[in-house]
């Protein structure tokens, strides 16, 4: 059966998403990079890039346009030259010696399937936020008990404490250990949850976009937390205080696991 009949039936039969198939159909055209042992590490670090070069614009222009400032979760501090070296230095000696060795094996253990379908799309928006929330209860854990247990976090969690003010290349300066367990929360989420590999990549892009998001150090008027309402989603000003007062708001993305423990803390926001 030739490619376009498969296409014409899958539509037909309902079996597939019309909108998410050309998509789809897409990344199966790039199936020999896809299913490179390499292809996790190289996308894992160009999507963070891609995110974090706006933030880093952003930090240069507030130099220039004071008018940006107001948008600054901490408007008196400023991430050095020499700060955001050692924070890329860092992020390229981790997905070097560390995520590429893993994602390699990880490849050869579990082989990537592109299958033909594209999943539906409340499936596949389901399967997202499914995949977040248990991310976040999973992280949410992760993060208090490295926080309640001292030789945790002096050990594992102390490093990624160093900057009590938030900028975004800071998103990944942690040690070895926290971040291959993130890695590892945010991959078997999708696996447990028996997820369609275009939703593992949606999931692992949200994943990147959201934790860029909260360490960006600014709070612009299209920050998720803002889009999305009822105070659901804590935010870049929600994780920033947890980095500058270390005791309140451990969950990533949501609020709702800080409130049922008491470890909740407001920021007065700004004004977009």
């Amino acid at each position: 059966m030739n490619r376009s009949l498969q296409v014409t039936l899958v539509w037909e039969n309902g079996s597939g998403s019309a909108l998410l198939q050309p998509i789809w159909d897409f990344v199966r055209s790039k199936e020999a990079l896809v299913k490179s042992q390499f292809y996790p590490v190289i996308f894992s670090f160009t999507v963070y890039m891609f995110f974090c070069l706006p933030y880093l614009a952003l930090d240069v222009l507030c130099h220039y346009i004071p008018a940006l400032k107001k948008y600054q979760v901490q408007p008196k501090s400023r991430p050095t030259l020499a700060m955001v070296l050692q924070c890329l230095a860092h992020t390229v000696y981790s997905h070097l010696v560390y995520i590429l060795p893993l994602t390699v094996a990880y490849v050869y253990w579990r082989p990537i399937n592109l299958q033909f379908e594209a999943p539906e799309l409340h499936r596949f928006l389901l399967d997202i936020i499914a995949c977040l929330l248990l991310f976040d209860f999973q992280y949410f854990a992760w993060h208090l008990l490295h926080h309640k247990v001292p030789w945790l976090y002096k050990t594992f969690h102390k490093m990624h404490h160093k900057y009590t003010a938030t900028f975004v290349l800071a998103t990944q300066y942690s040690s070895a250990w926290e971040m291959l367990s993130l890695g590892f929360f945010a991959n078997v989420s999708p696996i447990l949850l028996g997820c369609h590999p275009m939703t593992e990549m949606a999931v692992f892009v949200i994943h990147i976009y959201l934790s860029v998001e909260d360490h960006c150090g600014y709070d612009l008027p299209w920050s998720t937390h803002r889009l999305i309402p009822f105070g659901i989603c804590g935010g870049p000003s929600h994780h920033d205080l947890h980095h500058e007062k270390f005791v309140s708001n451990y969950a990533p993305y949501f609020t709702h696991w800080d409130k049922l423990f008491n470890t909740l803390a407001q920021k007065k926001a700004k004004k977009p």
